[in-house]
């Protein structure tokens, strides 16, 4: 029988480091099969900057005459079945992770390899052109932005603007950026090539599009518009500058959605009935925006999180129902009924001024699942069966607040060419902008009041 040898890694920008290693664990044995990481996994262990999409990565792999198979790793108790399921013989890794996979030595011999000196995907990487991103806005969401931006390569935070100069020079001393400036026209015309959009919801359409004419790629705050006009003509309008128009919607980038994604997609619960998620927060202090924008309220501040959950999985909206409670004109309580295709209903639950259980829960024809509190921060969920004694539990955790993922698809689309991401859609953004849309351009819409759309 051949002896059977088995090797992972990322493979990102393939170079002779990468060579060496491969030839010498094929040394060992006679069949080598290469185990390429996901970009889901490899985020979810916080590997942020890769530089290189999956297919390409495998390609490089594929052209080695010595590689004998190649297969992809999708998560982290995947080496062990394996290493069972190809009756492998060997364990070969480099020697940076001495010691870390010593449990497999249970199933078969490990090896740890010295790597070539002087190279690494990492230096190489820092080589690749860094994007200039400036910010519009100083407040709560732009700074966070700011500080997750530092854990992401490819991206440096330039210039920022607000019309507050107090504002600007805080910021600038915080984060240590170089330039601030107090006039949009100034600051699309600086040395920037992506915008971030974190300005209050009534400013994203017209500073995103300002933005998009003056030949940047943008990244904006959800809800991206108000008007789901608007929505496909941003779109339309980034289409034909050849740039990307991205919708900061945090969840659609974490690693355990992702996850979830692709288990709901295999069929694991049977055919999808219904989609049920809340998301609410208590905003006590009612001189803040969202109490007192007119742009304010449940809907604009939550909906983009729940309606991204619904529309993913069930796909378009046909026709909506609203259920709110208003005080002072803003609906500080929302519940949004939606009706998709095949008479299969999402139900979601939003509020700035009532609290409930934050979960999600997805119900199929052989089971469901449950994403526990709070759900939108997706680092965990259950797959459920009539037989209590069965159960997945899925777990991908992640660092900071979860910004860093939206920046590092926004970062890796720039990087790559690419004009669409894949983890949230023109047609995702618009659909679930839709929705958000129709209660805005109906103020009277409420309780019992049905739009098809």
């Amino acid at each position: 029988m051949k002896k059977r040898v088995i090797t992972y890694g990322t493979f990102d920008m393939f170079h002779v480091g990468h060579l060496n290693i491969l030839k010498r664990a094929k040394a060992f044995g006679d069949y080598l099969i290469v185990g390429v990481t996901s970009e889901e996994y490899d985020r979810s262990r916080g590997k942020l900057n890769v530089a290189q999409d999956l297919q390409t990565r495998i390609n490089s792999i594929k052209k080695l005459s010595f590689v004998d198979e190649v297969i992809v790793e999708h998560h982290k108790g995947q080496k062990i079945e394996d290493i069972k399921k190809y009756n492998i013989n060997t364990f070969v890794i480099g020697d940076d992770w001495v010691g870390k996979f010593d449990y497999l030595k249970k199933y078969c011999e490990v090896i740890y390899l010295p790597r070539t000196e002087g190279i690494s995907s990492s230096t190489l990487r820092k080589g690749l052109k860094t994007t200039r991103i400036g910010i519009i806005g100083t407040g709560r969401i732009a700074n966070r932005f700011a500080q997750e931006c530092t854990y992401v390569n490819g991206m440096e935070i330039n210039s920022v603007f607000s019309r507050n100069i107090d504002n600007i020079k805080a910021f600038l001393e915080k984060h240590n950026v170089l330039y601030g400036f107090n006039n949009l026209n100034d600051f699309l015309d600086s040395d920037i090539e992506a915008v971030y959009v974190a300005s209050p919801h009534e400013h994203h359409f017209e500073q995103s599009k300002q933005a998009l004419n003056a030949g940047k790629h943008v990244l904006c705050e959800k809800p991206g518009t108000l008007k789901d006009y608007e929505m496909k003509e941003i779109l339309s309008l980034a289409k034909s500058k050849n740039l990307i128009y991205l919708e900061a919607i945090k969840t659609a980038y974490f690693p355990a959605f992702r996850k979830l994604l692709n288990e709901l997609e295999s069929g694991i619960i049977g055919d999808i009935i219904d989609v049920k998620a809340t998301f609410t927060k208590l905003i006590e202090d009612e001189n803040l925006r969202e109490w007192n924008s007119p742009y304010g309220g449940a809907v604009n501040e939550m909906a983009s999180y729940p309606l991204l959950l619904a529309i993913k999985v069930l796909g378009k909206a046909q026709s909506i129902n609203f259920y709110d409670q208003k005080k002072n004109g803003v609906d500080y309580s929302n519940n949004i009924l939606c009706l998709h295709d095949e008479n299969k209903v999402s139900f979601s639950t939003v509020g700035i001024g009532a609290k409930s259980e934050g979960c999600a829960v997805i119900s199929g024809t052989k089971g469901y699942v449950y994403i526990p509190a709070p759900w939108w921060l997706t680092k965990r969920f259950y797959v459920r069966f009539e037989d209590p004694n069965k159960e997945y539990d899925f777990s991908y955790d992640f660092e900071g607040d979860g910004l860093r993922y939206e920046i590092a698809e926004f970062a890796s689309l720039i990087q790559r060419g690419q004009k669409e991401s894949k983890m949230l859609s023109y047609d995702d953004m618009i659909n679930i902008n839709e929705v958000i849309s129709l209660y805005n351009n109906n103020p009277d819409v409420g309780k019992n009041d049905q739009t098809i759309i």
